[in-house]
C-alpha cells in the first residue's frame, strides 16, 4: 500500500484507523487473505491485487455512512466480499448478510469471517430471488454485480418497504438509471438518487445509485391493496 494517498497526500494508514476505528487489525488481516487465497482462488484477478486499497477497499468503505445505525444489509452476489465485509468492518453496528450462490465464493467467505472473528456478518449461499418473502432487509447492496435494470430486479423484493437499494456504480450511473426506468417502475420504486462519496478519500469518489423501495409490488403479491 502506498504509504501517501495521491489524492489527498494524507498517509493511507491514517485513513485506514479513520475509516476503520474498531477493526484497523481486521481490515489489514482481510486485505492479506484478498491479496493471497483470494488471488489463488480466482476471487480477485492478479493484477488487482496491487491496487485492493484505493480500487476496492476504499472505494467500498467511504459508502459506510449510506446506511442508518444498526441497519441490516444484504449485500448481494457478494463475490469475495466486496462490499459487504468492508462495511462490516467499518460500520460493526451493522448487520450485514452476504449474498452468494456459487459454493467456492460462499466457502471463502465462510473461511475469511472465521479467520476475522467477525460476529456481525452472516453467509447465506443462495439467489436473491430465493430469499424474497423470506428475508427483507433494511438495504440491499450490490458492487460489480449487473447492470442496474437486471439490480434491481433482484435487490428490490428483499428490501422491506422504505428501505432502498444501495448500488455502487461508475460514471455510467446517470445512463443505467434512465435505462432501468421501465424495471424501476415495475417495482414501484421511490425516489433514485444518485450521489458521490469520499472524494478526500478516492479519486474519482465513489458513485451510488440509491433507489427507494416502497414494498408495494410484493404487498400486491401477498393480495393487500
Amino acid at each position: 500500500m502506498d504509504r501517501v494517498s495521491r489524492e489527498t497526500q494524507e498517509p493511507v494508514d491514517a485513513i485506514v484507523w479513520r475509516l476503520f476505528p474498531q477493526r484497523t487489525k481486521e481490515i489489514y488481516r482481510y486485505v492479506d487473505l484478498l491479496a493471497s487465497i483470494g488471488v489463488e482462488r480466482g476471487l480477485i484477478g492478479p493484477v488487482e491485487g496491487a491496487r485492493l486499497w484505493e480500487r476496492h477497499i476504499l472505494n467500498c468503505a467511504v459508502v459506510s455512512p449510506v446506511f442508518a445505525r444498526s441497519s441490516t444489509v444484504c449485500d448481494l452476489g457478494s463475490g469475495a466480499g466486496l462490499p459487504g465485509v468492508v462495511l462490516a468492518l467499518a460500520r460493526p453496528d451493522l448487520s450485514v448478510t452476504l449474498l452468494e450462490p456459487l459454493l467456492r465464493r460462499s466457502t471463502f467467505l465462510t473461511e475469511v469471517l472465521a479467520l476475522l472473528e467477525v460476529a456481525n456478518v452472516e453467509v447465506v449461499r443462495a439467489r436473491a430471488e430465493q430469499l424474497v418473502g423470506k428475508r427483507s432487509f433494511d438495504a440491499v447492496t450490490a458492487r460489480a454485480v449487473a447492470p442496474l435494470g437486471r439490480l434491481a430486479g433482484w435487490g428490490l423484493p428483499l428490501c422491506r418497504p422504505g428501505g432502498e437499494l444501495v448500488a455502487i456504480k461508475g460514471s455510467t450511473a446517470a445512463d443505467e438509471a434512465r435505462a432501468a426506468a421501465g424495471v424501476l417502475a415495475k417495482h414501484c420504486a421511490g425516489t433514485v438518487r444518485i450521489e458521490q462519496y469520499g472524494a478526500d478519500v478516492v479519486s474519482p469518489a465513489t458513485i451510488v445509485i440509491r433507489i427507494e423501495s416502497s414494498g408495494r409490488q410484493r404487498a400486491r403479491k401477498k393480495g393487500r391493496p
